[in-house]
């Protein structure tokens, strides 16, 4: 290669000038082409996909195993439906227990009351073992919904969702507070919903079980305190469980609408 400068001379090793040039102070006309340099992005914020793309989670990111959207709707109905029916038969329990109050009162037995008796009682056992197999199953369904919602806003594990029901004395507020976990994550961006329907429920679930515990015990009051306090029991657990139905639709309905709505959590509805 012969200088760029003089053209006669051949160029030194590694440059376009040859030795008597570069010592005459020559500068090259131009810098040897080295290799491309990639654009810099225009801002390093993550661009939004258009309407109706897919979503795709940002480099790097991945939801923890076992954490998918799914539609919480066909649970939610059947555990209304289910929990309805124990509302139901405790309607029919109450009338059961008023007969067995007025028995008492008037100091006799009656063979209509304690008819009415069993056939409720074992109806209530029924409907409230069928609602809470589905119900419990609604719960951890929405419970892992909440997850992909908001994570960091989950208190507890999610095994507690079930376990939580069944382990003595954390079974007075561990339910509630996984609820009203779910009931955070779930509420719309910005829009926080308020606590009074769960701590409706949840107060009125606490009295009935409590007062349903005295009223099975041995007491010496005799028979129309036995009465008085069944027929309170059902009263309160016939009103939890229509206050139980009534958050069971507001949460499937938050969390819908929430999935469906302009999220990036459509895409992995199931």
């Amino acid at each position: 290669m012969t200088c760029t400068h003089c053209g006669r001379r051949p160029a030194s090793a590694g440059n376009t000038l040859c030795p008597e040039c570069l010592a005459a102070g020559v500068h090259p006309p131009f810098a040897p082409a080295g290799p491309p340099v990639a654009p810099l992005p225009s801002s390093g914020l993550p661009v939004a996909p258009p309407p109706g793309a897919p979503f795709a989670p940002p480099p790097g990111f991945a939801l923890p195993p076992g954490l998918a959207l799914r539609s919480p709707v066909g649970l939610g109905r059947a555990a209304v439906t289910l929990l309805a029916l124990v509302a139901v038969a405790d309607l029919f329990a109450v009338w059961a227990d008023a007969l067995q109050l007025d028995g008492a009162g008037r100091g006799r037995t009656s063979d209509l009351a304690d008819l009415a008796t069993g056939l409720t009682g074992g109806a209530q056992v029924l409907t409230l073992l069928g609602a809470m197999v589905v119900y419990l199953c609604w719960l951890y369904r929405v419970r892992i919904n909440a997850e992909v919602f908001d994570l960091a806003s989950q208190s507890l594990r999610r095994g507690w969702a079930i376990g939580a029901w069944f382990c003595p004395v954390v079974n007075l507020w561990f339910p509630r507070r996984i609820v009203l976990d779910i009931w955070d994550a779930s509420a719309p961006q910005g829009r926080p919903a308020g606590h009074g329907l769960i701590n409706g429920w949840w107060a009125l679930w606490l009295v009935s079980v409590f007062v349903d515990e005295a009223a099975t015990r041995e007491v010496t009051e005799g028979a129309v305190w036995t009465a008085r306090v069944l027929l309170f029991s059902d009263l309160t657990d016939m009103v939890a469980a229509v206050l139980a139905a009534l958050v069971v639709l507001r949460l499937t309905r938050m969390q819908n609408e929430k999935a469906l709505g302009p999220s990036p959590y459509t895409s992995v509805l199931g």
